[in-house]
């Protein structure tokens, strides 16, 4: 199964200014995160401290990759990186040194 490092970042102008309005917005994303997660799709999720961004590593074919990060869209943007394990780098390596 592919896995995948997704760094989103949230649309400051759809972040409403009162605090109730906003925690309620973050706990729906919670919430959905949540879902995601016992769903097996995203594996780890987290923010970055002071900023409305962050990361998750998720797993999946394209195909889930795609329909999971479209239901957070148009309040958050990501960048889809394809990651490696061990094992590919190591295959890599060897294939480098035939």
């Amino acid at each position: 199964m592919a896995r995948y490092l997704a760094l989103w970042e949230a649309d400051n102008s759809r972040i409403p200014i009162d605090p109730k309005e906003r925690g309620s917005g973050w706990g729906v994303l919670m919430d959905k995160v949540k879902q995601d997660i016992k769903k097996g799709v995203m594996k780890d999720f987290g923010g970055f401290v002071g900023m409305p961004n962050g990361f998750c590593i998720l797993e999946g074919t394209e195909l889930e990759i795609d329909s999971s990060i479209q239901q957070y869209m148009p309040f958050f943007t990501y960048r889809v990186y394809p990651l490696t394990s061990v094992e590919q780098v190591d295959k890599m390596i060897k294939a480098l040194s035939k």
